[in-house]
């Protein structure tokens, strides 16, 4: 129990409120694209969401970037170092002087100057002998190492501070060393660690009467069952953490659970919804200078629009992250925007830069200790390679990435390698191997509610049954998935599953009919296309390449039926010109 206030030396009381005013470490969700869903021949890649990140959405996960998030300030809390011994007095002084501009340095970003910042407080509170001074200490170095991503560090340093604080009583303090705890563990994957922590964390700050430390709790554990895939445990939980937020005027609070809620929502493919909460969290961050919470939100808009094929603006919100992450030493976040990066170029069949920035973040990831991160780059370099026609590099890289999504209990980041590893088998044609990994995929999807990975899975189910000859069942599995990509706004999809619907009926001779579905398809792709026409050229050109075959799908079928000024429009959509050649190609 906390001792009573009146029975500590003014020091003590100093290090109380001190304690207070200490940041208290939140996670908050960016979305992290982990893996393209790739269909077979005649099919293009497609894309969900994150969990987006599933793992992030290609698939997107969340990846933890961490940010603080503050006790409840005291009323004036003039914090003034007073040594028990007078003699102590102008270390003291010097200590709670050298605490706040660590504290500041650690507010604004700076890492490394708050790590020197605070060894030289770490000293002195052990110089005079002060131990309640050292276990706040020891805590704040934690939080340090935590933020810079280097957790076996922090996890060393915490434990410090949780040993001293029991020691001295600082019931207060226990709540939040242990919060942070947990925050390390789900940075590292260990969700059921992190839950532990968590909810020891919660029970001494409701103990206490600490209702922010409580709503930075309810809100972490919210983040670590959205990681989980139950989703609507982590809305519950955000919800509680809102309400808090609003009670004690949290506005910084308030900034990241809107953030975590816009998460919840783009890993059930609600992009819309998801828009509404991070464009509020973003207005708050930015009123209340949090700039690494500005980053996050960055990223995590960047996500959804790459959800919904708007390249431009997903490039534009990634780019304004990625700056912001290396500003303030996020590391953790600069991986996980760097993957979106890829991801952005590895839907504009820019394959050579999609590697090399899922390169780069998986060495971040391998370099932090980030579990998911990892996770997420290799199943996102194995797309890559996929998309390349390297089978055996992509089975390497899947393997990889559904191990560590499995030891670490990543339910949306299983399913999303699963049906990644279904699509090689396909482009293998070992039908049956791929169907057994996308009804594996589907049941977990559907299990953790994940409306866009379900569409997308559907799908590719949809294209096996077609090349086994099924085309009932094939049928059946487009028109459910068609259904999810229109509900939730999923461009990509849709154009996907609109052409592989004609090309089905094309094979069913029903040429009228797969004409209707061709030009839907082509009406989407160019609804995209319309929306990147600010990047560079060559950019346009191999996107263009990625999808031209729905174009020429729909050129050759008109060709047959002999429509050829409409075939003529189509391909100039893609300025094809040499029209006497391409006719003598179909028709020779």
């Amino acid at each position: 129990m906390l001792r009573p206030y009146r029975q500590l030396s003014t020091f003590a009381k100093s290090l109380l409120i001190l304690a207070a005013a200490t940041p208290l470490s939140v996670v908050t969700s960016p979305l992290l694209s982990i893996a393209s869903e790739h269909l077979p021949v005649r099919v293009e890649t497609q894309t969900t969401q994150s969990r987006a990140n599933e793992i992030l959405a290609s698939n997107s996960v969340s990846i933890s970037s961490l940010t603080k998030w503050d006790f409840p300030p005291q009323p004036n809390p003039q914090l003034t170092f007073v040594a028990q011994v007078q003699t102590n007095q102008d270390r003291a002084d010097e200590a709670l002087q050298l605490y706040q501009k660590g504290t500041e340095q650690l507010d604004r970003g700076q890492f490394r100057e708050a790590l020197a910042t605070f060894e030289q407080v770490l000293v002195i509170v052990r110089e005079i002998s002060d131990r309640q001074g050292e276990g706040v200490t020891l805590n704040q170095i934690g939080t340090v190492y935590d933020n810079l991503g280097q957790y076996q560090q922090a996890l060393d340093y915490y434990r410090q501070s949780f040993a001293i604080r029991q020691e001295v009583g600082d019931s207060a303090g226990v709540g939040q060393t242990l919060n942070n705890l947990g925050v390390v563990y789900k940075s590292l994957g260990e969700y059921q660690q992190a839950l532990d922590y968590y909810q020891q964390a919660l029970a001494i700050a409701q103990e206490v009467g600490n209702r922010s430390g409580e709503g930075a709790t309810l809100n972490n554990i919210g983040h670590v069952y959205g990681d989980l895939g139950e989703y609507q445990q982590a809305l519950d939980y955000y919800q509680q953490a809102l309400a808090i937020a609003q009670e004690v005027s949290d506005r910084t609070g308030f900034g990241q659970t809107l953030n975590n809620l816009g998460a919840v929502y783009d890993n059930l493919g609600e992009y819309q919804q998801a828009l509404n909460y991070y464009q509020q969290a973003l207005a708050i961050r930015q009123e209340v200078g949090d700039s690494a919470g500005v980053g996050q939100t960055l990223n995590n808009l960047g996500v959804v629009y790459d959800n919904l094929g708007k390249y431009q603006q997903a490039l534009d919100y990634y780019q304004q992250a990625l700056a912001i992450a290396q500003e303030v030493s996020d590391r953790a976040g600069e991986g996980a925007t760097l993957n979106n990066l890829g991801r952005v170029y590895d839907n504009l069949g820019e394959y050579q830069q999609a590697l090399d920035y899922y390169q780069q973040a998986l060495a971040i990831a391998q370099e932090v200790g980030n579990r998911e991160g990892e996770e997420a780059s290799l199943s996102n370099l194995g797309a890559v390679y996929q998309n390349l026609g390297q089978y055996q590099k992509t089975l390497d890289y899947y393997q990889q990435a559904l191990a560590i999504a499995q030891e670490i209990g990543d339910r949306a980041g299983e399913s999303s390698t699963i049906n990644s590893l279904g699509a090689v088998y396909q482009n293998l044609g070992q039908y049956q191997q791929a169907l057994d990994y996308y009804q594996q995929s589907l049941t977990i999807r559907q299990e953790v509610g994940d409306s866009a990975g379900e569409g997308s899975t559907l799908n590719n189910l949809g294209a096996v049954y077609q090349n086994l000859g099924q085309y009932q069942q094939a049928l059946k599995h487009y028109q459910q998935a068609l259904a999810i990509h229109q509900e939730i706004g999923d461009r990509t999809g849709e154009g996907t599953t609109l052409n592989n619907l004609g090309f089905l009926l094309e094979t069913q001779k029903q040429p009228e009919l797969a004409i209707i579905f061709f030009k839907q398809s082509v009406n989407v792709t160019e609804t995209i296309r319309d929306n990147i026409k600010t990047l560079p050229t060559e950019l346009q050109q191999s996107y263009t390449e990625t999808v031209d075959h729905t174009y020429r799908n729909l050129a050759d079928l008109l060709l047959k039926q002999n429509r050829v000024l409409e075939a003529q429009q189509v391909l100039d959509l893609l300025k094809v010109q040499e029209l006497e050649d391409y006719l003598r190609g179909v028709r020779g």
